[in-house]
């Protein structure tokens, strides 16, 4: 005979929650959510028009995505080998020499990593050791910032100041030592705008190889580059063999959660990161490397273009920002613009921010978050013009309307 089942519901069952204190490994105790996490929330919940984060709200290039696809389709879905699909190295290579004139070797100085976040972490974690001397401009990525802490890195900081950002050379030349690893370069950069200099460069170059010092230059926004030639700094004479180059497809093809990056560096340099790499991911998604092969494959035609639109939204942002009160500072390449919010009478970045999204309904992000002593950034805003002409234009009209001095 079957048991008889009951119909009743049982009663549902409790268990005492106890609150435990967060608990997080002391070298990453000093480091928050990120400011794009926290401004992005906030945005979503208060239905702002967000030009914090840095990501486009329009898609990238069809032959691009068709490419993945077809590799999809193809099969081509397992595990990559670990330093990339050999396509997209050589792709890599091919355009680091049209743009550098520099020939690198696909196989031995190529590493395809998941975004140039990884590249910026298996860099650090590869080639820095516990107590090394970084040297960093800020205001800087805040990935920098994180990834040499989890190294165990000494960073000495250089701030960078409005309005024209330059680096301050004798400070450079004071702080840098036989005790220096490497020098952080980040060019477009970010979040400034600022190019540097071809005499920048030069001077960094000189006292790198001086004092026997790497360079690891962040170069994911390349091809953004206004007003001057961008300039990668392992192109100058005696710089190859001490440069790591990191690059990404996402800021160029509008497609950034494809996380798609890369170093280019010396065999010797290139043996650590990819030793770091390989325990960080081990492989990058392999359909996304064919996609990503057959943009780098693109003609000069598309860059031209993109730079072309990308002025466009700039100037509609600028002359929008201007009208709006802001003091702009002037931006050469990335699709960023650094304002002093100052006029408007907030204590600092933060709460302006918080003003910004919850009464006038546009993000941006403060650039505290970009310095290692947050009052250095506290007269700072940065706005990104990375979306459609409509949205740009939607967010200038309320910032107009509703910003009071």
């Amino acid at each position: 005979m079957a048991p008889t089942m009951s119909t009743t519901p049982e009663e549902p069952t409790t268990k005492n929650v106890v609150q435990h204190p967060v608990q997080v490994a002391k070298r990453l105790e000093k480091l928050k959510a990120t400011i794009f996490t926290q401004m992005s929330m906030l945005a979503i919940k208060h239905g702002a028009i967000n030009l914090g984060q840095g990501f486009p709200n329009f898609d990238g290039p069809e032959f691009v995505k068709d490419a993945a696809i077809q590799a999809i389709k193809e099969g081509k879905n397992q595990y990559a080998r670990g330093c990339g699909v050999p396509d997209l190295n050589s792709a890599v290579a091919a355009r680091f020499k049209k743009d550098s004139g520099l020939v690198v070797d696909p196989e031995t100085e190529v590493t395809i990593t998941t975004g140039c976040t990884e590249a910026i972490a298996a860099t650090m974690l590869g080639l820095i050791n516990p107590g090394d001397e970084v040297i960093l401009f800020a205001p800087f990525y805040d990935s920098y910032e994180a990834t040499l802490y989890m190294a165990g890195a000494d960073m000495k900081i250089i701030t960078l100041r409005p309005p024209n950002f330059s680096v301050p050379i004798d400070e450079l030349k004071s702080i840098i030592s036989k005790n220096t690893r490497a020098i952080l370069v980040n060019t477009p950069h970010n979040p400034t705008g600022k190019m540097f200099s071809r005499e920048e460069l030069g001077t960094i170059a000189s006292l790198c190889i001086e004092n026997d010092v790497l360079v690891f230059s962040d170069e994911v926004y390349d091809k953004l580059a206004f007003e001057e030639d961008h300039i990668s700094i392992a192109s100058l004479p005696g710089m190859y063999e001490r440069t790591v180059t990191m690059n990404s497809l996402g800021k160029t093809f509008s497609l950034t959660g494809w996380k798609i990056g890369w170093t280019i560096a010396p065999p010797h340099l290139t043996w650590g990161i990819r030793q770091a790499h390989s325990y960080l991911t081990f492989a990058t998604s392999t359909p996304m490397q064919f996609g990503a092969a057959e943009a780098l494959r693109t003609s000069d035609t598309y860059y031209e273009e993109l730079k072309k639109d990308y002025l466009h939204k700039k100037r509609i942002l600028v002359e929008g920002l201007k009208a709006a009160g802001f003091v702009v500072h002037p931006s050469s390449g990335t699709y960023f613009v650094m304002v002093d919010h100052t006029s408007f009478g907030f204590e600092n970045d933060v709460a302006f921010c918080e003003h910004l999204i919850k009464e006038v309904g546009v993000a941006a992000i403060p650039t505290s978050a970009f310095y290692l002593n947050p009052e250095d950034g506290k007269n700072l805003v940065r706005f990104t013009f990375c979306k459609d002409e409509n949205t740009l234009r939607a967010a200038v009209e309320r910032m107009k309307g509703k910003l009071k001095k």
